[in-house]
């Protein structure tokens, strides 16, 4: 019997997203703006993510919104600087996020409560919400995801950006932001029925791929390339738009695969001149951007360039189950990978 895409864990825990995410916001709006408030009275002097795999990719989200959108430097810690190198951070008047969808990896919580003891204020965004992580944190923001057995992250990532947004739409107060959150449910059912098969048909015998986008997009192009690798057996690495034009463009030539990923904000020029440039070159080009036109253009949903992502890779999951199977791999079960990956 052939499996179909609907009979994967994949796609139907990806269908679920808009439940998820209606879900979250109802329920974490309590927790999520007492946070906010905390936060305006005691305003961090920086942000710290902490985060492996999809997660660390919705850490790259919360760097472009909550640079952009409150003007806190936001990076990314390395977890061996603590838990193999044993390095002692400076940490007061520190915010630190912890992202997971487990809870339990060694190193993301050696990390936490590490940083908790260095002075930061811990806030863990976690799917298991008795996990060590959890345990942990001055403050858990439930990802309300539900179980999720495929071992590629969907739902889990998708709410871990809604989970960011909304911090960033009650910590600054923005109407703007606040309604595109209110907007995200629906969009994402609209952006779930998206029809992007003609990326699924076209990169059936590829072996390689790069995935481009920047600013908000950016973080939807590394979880892409993440996602093309773990379920369909296909390389593809991630590019900022004006990284790409340095070193990996000597790559791109006649029938290269590239998928871009753009907002409409000021990046969008620069994107879509970049998609031109490939298609020139010869290139496969496909693109996920709005005012796009021409050959391999895939359909999104209107949505706020801050939310764009969620929407843009909601597409992308269904498209990616499917791609999976055709190329005769079942994305539930990549080789070699479990569900939890425990690092120290």
């Amino acid at each position: 019997m052939t499996i179909q895409p609907q009979d994967t864990l994949m796609f139907r825990e990806a269908h679920e997203t808009a439940a998820v995410v209606e879900r979250q916001l109802a329920d974490n709006e309590a927790v999520v703006s007492a946070l906010a408030e905390r936060l305006r009275a005691n305003p961090p002097r920086m942000i710290i993510t902490c985060a492996r795999g999809s997660s660390d990719h919705a850490a790259m989200y919360a760097k472009y919104v909550f640079e952009t959108q409150l003007g806190v430097v936001t990076a990314s810690a390395s977890p061996s600087v603590t838990s193999i190198y044993h390095a002692q951070q400076r940490l007061d008047g520190a915010l630190y996020i912890a992202v997971s969808q487990s809870g339990k990896s060694p190193d993301l919580v050696r990390n936490a409560e590490a940083a908790k003891k260095a002075g930061a204020y811990v806030v863990a965004l976690v799917n298991v919400v008795d996990s060590p992580l959890a345990a942990i944190a001055d403050v858990v923001v439930p990802l309300h995801a539900g179980p999720e057995k495929s071992v590629a992250a969907t739902k889990s990532y998708l709410g871990a950006l809604a989970a960011i947004l909304h911090i960033a739409a009650r910590w600054s107060g923005s109407a703007e932001i606040g309604d595109a959150l209110a907007a995200l449910p629906a969009q994402l059912r609209g952006g779930w029925d998206a029809d992007w098969s003609a990326l699924t048909d076209g990169l059936v015998d590829a072996h390689n791929l790069f995935v481009v986008g920047r600013g908000f997009g950016f973080a939807g192009a590394l979880e892409a390339a993440l996602k093309f690798k773990e379920t369909c057996g296909l390389h593809a690495e991630a590019f900022s738009s004006a990284e790409v034009k340095h070193g990996p463009m000597a790559l791109v030539g006649p029938d290269f695969p590239v998928l871009f990923f753009a907002q409409n904000d000021d990046t969008l020029p620069g994107v879509l001149d970049v998609a031109a440039e490939f298609r020139k070159r010869g290139a496969k080009v496909w693109i996920a951007a709005p005012g796009a036109s021409g050959e391999g253009v895939l359909p999104l949903v209107a949505t706020a360039p801050i939310s764009a992502p969620l929407v843009t890779v909601q597409s992308f999951y269904r498209a990616t189950a499917a791609l999976a199977l055709k190329r005769g791999f079942n994305p539930d079960v990549p080789p070699h990978l479990n569900k939890v990956t425990e690092t120290v």
